[in-house]
């Protein structure tokens, strides 16, 4: 049931993006290519061979953008820094772009400016291209040292006016998309280790750099640094049956528990290491395909987060499944189970991506009892609609966002700690090996425009409603609401088909008449021809 209450005073509200998916700008003022620029310019990696060359142009629009978190009365806005767009090989002691330093300096600034605090990611997927060529990228060992010295680096320039880091931004897509499915930069299928030995590297790079801001500047620069991960909800099929239950402890574990609990408890989840190292054993290999951390890394990497980001999107009824050791094992088939979905669950976007509010309360009171009741920042939360909607009347968003921040209140309610709420996205943006065929935003681009103009959907009004009430106080206010918001986008949506009609009409002064006048004169010059050879 809906519960009617308001979030505790001091309660963070907030909205975030990245720079991949927003900047565009890719080799622009100094910047290096990185994995996605390179991945997305080979053909057939990602839906429509769209790219984030420009995206949403952000790299120019940073001004609007702060006008839009403005409008939302946001306290936070959640960015990502590129690591090549200021250090283009990825390597400190090779270059240094301070245009890209200044980039994000004039960013940080001017949101304080305006009163929103800068939470920043310093890795949301965009690895340089020269440490993936040279070295495997985050395959090697290497990969510990020189994000270091990024780190570093962005806490020397930025860290006086940052106070709240995030070191890796959804990890668990980097390994396993990245390094196992291939299925996004930099498309590496290595099956069976690719994306254990990618996240054993991140681990340790996280530990690393906490460690490096907890000894040379946490004292001078009084912030926090955390980790942000995303994790779906596994709830068992059959409640009574103890197998389902198993499974879907397994599903939280390798999901979550594969970084969260090395970083509060000292190790890889138990379940993991026994799945993948009998699967292992079955396979003959000497070793687990899971590697290990040595007692003094365990303390080293235990106990390096001020605080836990999470991510969240839907859920997934889970059953116990078991895989043959004979066929090829990786991180899917080692989890032995099967993933269900309800079918009157609703999907308002894609069809991963269920609306399953109830899940949400049940992920963060796990993460309350499993790892001691972190603080938390809830850093990714939020759905999508289809391309071809550019309706602005996001009836979907509205419903999902309700559901899901009300039961952060539950949640609360529990003990939850949480501190604050990010919702997912600022803008319809570049949605990785999807293109542009997912649209996140509370924000609709039109792409096709050169300008790409912003249009506020429903969402936006609806949002801007629970920040300033700090939650849902009672059922008649609520509804209230829904109401002004659902008006609102259809005077916006009339602007928006205005604004198009414009485009369009663009579009045919600026190509389709000087083509239709090029074939006038072409047609002419044939027809003088053939009058003057008559004539001769």
């Amino acid at each position: 049931s809906f519960y009617y209450g308001t979030f505790p005073a001091g309660f963070l509200w907030g909205v975030g993006s990245s720079a991949y998916q927003t900047e565009g700008a890719w080799d622009k003022d100094g910047k290096g290519p990185s994995i996605w620029d390179a991945f997305t310019h080979k053909k057939g990696k990602v839906f429509r061979n769209e790219t984030g060359d420009s995206a949403c142009d952000g790299y120019y629009r940073v001004k609007d953008d702060i006008q839009l978190l403005k409008e939302l009365r946001v306290n936070h806005y959640l960015l990502s820094i590129s690591w090549p767009r200021i250090m283009p090989t990825g390597i400190k002691a090779e270059q240094l772009n301070e245009k890209g330093i200044q980039f994000y300096n004039d960013t940080i600034n001017s949101l304080l400016e305006n009163n929103i605090t800068p939470i920043v990611s310093l890795y949301h997927w965009d690895l340089p291209q020269v440490l993936q060529e040279k070295y495997g990228g985050w395959q090697n060992i290497s990969m510990v040292n020189y994000f270091n010295d990024y780190a570093n680096l962005c806490f020397e320039k930025f860290g006086d006016r940052v106070k709240h880091w995030i070191t890796f931004s959804n990890p668990w897509a980097v390994a396993e998309n990245g390094c196992e499915t291939g299925e996004h930069a930099p498309g590496l299928k290595l099956g069976g280790c690719g994306a254990y030995k990618a996240a054993h590297h991140i681990i340790k790079s996280h530990a690393k750099v906490w460690h490096s801001y907890n000894t040379t500047w946490r004292r001078e620069q009084q912030g926090m640094v955390g980790i942000s991960l995303t994790s779906g909800w596994g709830e068992p099929v059959d409640p009574h049956s103890q197998t389902d239950r198993d499974a879907a402890e397994r599903y939280i574990q390798f999901h979550l528990g594969w970084f969260a609990n090395p970083i509060y408890r000292g190790d890889y989840p138990e379940v993991m290491k026994n799945y993948v190292g009998r699967k292992s054993a079955q396979q003959g290999l000497g070793t687990s395909r899971l590697p290990t951390f040595s007692v003094q890394e365990k303390t080293y990497i235990k106990g390096t987060s001020d605080f836990l980001g999470i991510g969240h999107f839907t859920t997934r009824y889970v059953l116990q499944k078991n895989f043959p050791f004979l066929q090829v094992s990786g991180y899917h088939t080692d989890r032995d189970l099967a993933e269900l979905v309800d079918p009157n669950w609703p999907a308002p976007g894609p069809k991963w991506l269920y609306s399953v509010p109830w899940g949400f309360r049940r992920l963060l009171n796990f993460i309350k009892t499993q790892y001691g009741n972190p603080l938390i920042y809830v850093t990714e939360n939020g759905v999508s609609e289809p391309v071809q909607c550019t309706q602005l009347c996001d009836e979907g968003r509205i419903q999902y966002l309700k559901g899901y921040i009300n039961e952060i209140l539950k949640a609360l309610n529990d003990g939850v700690n949480v501190k604050g709420y990010t919702a997912w996205s600022l803008l319809d943006k570049f949605e990785w090996n999807k293109g542009f065929s997912e649209r996140f935003g509370l924000y609709h681009i039109d792409f096709k425009h050169k300008n790409k103009p912003r249009y506020p959907k429903a969402s936006v009004a609806y949002y801007k409603k629970i920040i300033s009430a700090n939650g849902f106080p009672n059922p008649r206010e609520v509804e209230n609401w829904h109401r002004k918001a659902m008006d609102t986008c259809a005077t916006t949506h009339q602007h928006l088909a205005a604004d198009s009609l414009i485009t369009h009409m663009e579009m045919v002064t600026e190509i389709v008449l000087p083509t239709v006048f090029t074939l006038c004169i072409l047609i002419c010059i044939v027809l003088l021809i053939f009058y003057l050879r008559n004539h001769s």
